[in-house]
């Protein structure tokens, strides 16, 4: 599987010619720096997010070239070699959105030598200047992440502050912005980037649209947790003994769900099973009722048009201001605000 240059850069000219014969606004330029060993989703994520987007009028509101240090094919970390243009003064000419992808986690820096030699001239040649997961190591080593904030995949944070302890990082977010500098979570989260850079660019409405085309269940803020609330829990219950009971739970949400009932559910002592509980999990069986809880409503904010009073008695939480309580402990927002962000209403 090869993406063909010519094929690319012909498609793009077709575009750019059709645009040039109106009075519609040009496309931005978006380059993608690869290199080999490069993860595929790390740029076809934002790739394919950028080429969906268009102006009010219907023209592209992009243009997309993928780009390496010396130029031809790039092998990714799946196998498949994506064509790229050379690095140079022409390709980063007029560039309003630059974005380096990320590898291998580790990250050796011998094994981006070439990419940061290659980038190191058209550092200030963007608007917009970010990384895909583990891309940060490269601007890192650039220096330009230096007394900023940023982020990176989960997995390689730690090796991340020990190497670059002069950037502020910020481990749990999906993107961070620093002034033109955007910085992106793992893999997937490129896509969010992407979706939030368009936002930017051409507004709500504009990105919801995007991420439609796309089949995306929800374009997440940047500070948003890389890990939902549910996949945390799956991850602590790692041999998964209370799995039928979280089940229930999500099925009886606005039920007594109180340390008896449950206990009862999962055929244990009251005693006995909160002490167990809190050991396979890491929570009391309260926090983790109520953080399903909180899953449960932002699922229904997000793609229900329920009143947030019904929200709050359908998931449990009696009343409003006790969902509101959890909500802005949980997300720093309150279910109204997240609604208006992410709901369907707000498209």
């Amino acid at each position: 599987m090869k993406w063909t240059l010519q094929r690319f850069l012909d498609t793009e000219r077709g575009a750019m010619q059709e645009t040039a014969g109106t009075d519609g606004p040009r496309p931005r330029k978006v380059v993608i720096v690869a290199y080999d060993g490069a993860k595929l989703l790390d740029i076809s994520g934002p790739l394919q997010a950028f080429s969906e987007a268009s102006f009010e009028g219907g023209g592209p509101a992009y243009q997309v070239i993928l780009a390496s240090a010396s130029g031809g094919p790039v092998v990714t970390d799946t196998g498949v070699k994506l064509e790229t243009a050379r690095l140079d003064g022409t390709v980063a000419d007029a560039v309003d959105t630059l974005l380096v992808a990320g590898g291998d986690l580790l990250m050796a820096p011998d094994m981006t030598a070439s990419v940061r030699a290659g980038l190191a001239d058209y550092l200030d040649r963007p608007r917009r200047l970010g990384s895909i997961c583990t891309g940060a190591f490269i601007l890192a080593q650039l220096g330009v992440l230096d007394h900023r904030d940023a982020t990176t995949h989960w997995a390689a944070c730690a090796s991340f502050e020990r190497r670059y302890p002069a950037v502020h990082l910020k481990p749990d977010a999906i993107f961070v912005t620093s002034g033109h500098i955007w910085t992106s979570a793992g893999v997937s989260a490129g896509i969010d980037m992407a979706l939030a850079m368009i936002e930017d660019d051409l507004g709500h409405l504009a990105a919801l649209t995007v991420a439609r085309a796309m089949v995306l269940f929800l374009k997440r803020p940047g500070g948003q947790s890389q890990f939902s609330i549910e996949l945390r829990r799956q991850m602590r219950d790692a041999r998964g003994r209370f799995d039928d009971l979280h089940d229930w739970i999500r099925t009886n949400l606005d039920a007594d769900l109180s340390v008896p009932t449950l206990a009862e559910v999962a055929r244990m002592s009251p005693r006995n099973f909160a002490r167990v509980y809190l050991r396979e999990t890491g929570e009391s069986p309260a926090r983790a009722v109520e953080k399903l809880r909180i899953e449960a409503a932002r699922r229904l904010l997000e793609s229900a048009y329920d009143p947030i009073q019904v929200v709050a008695r359908r998931t449990g939480f009696g009343d409003d201001e006790r969902m509101r309580r959890a909500f802005v402990k949980a997300y720093g927002v309150s279910p109204q605000d997240y609604r208006n962000r992410f709901g369907r209403l707000s498209a």
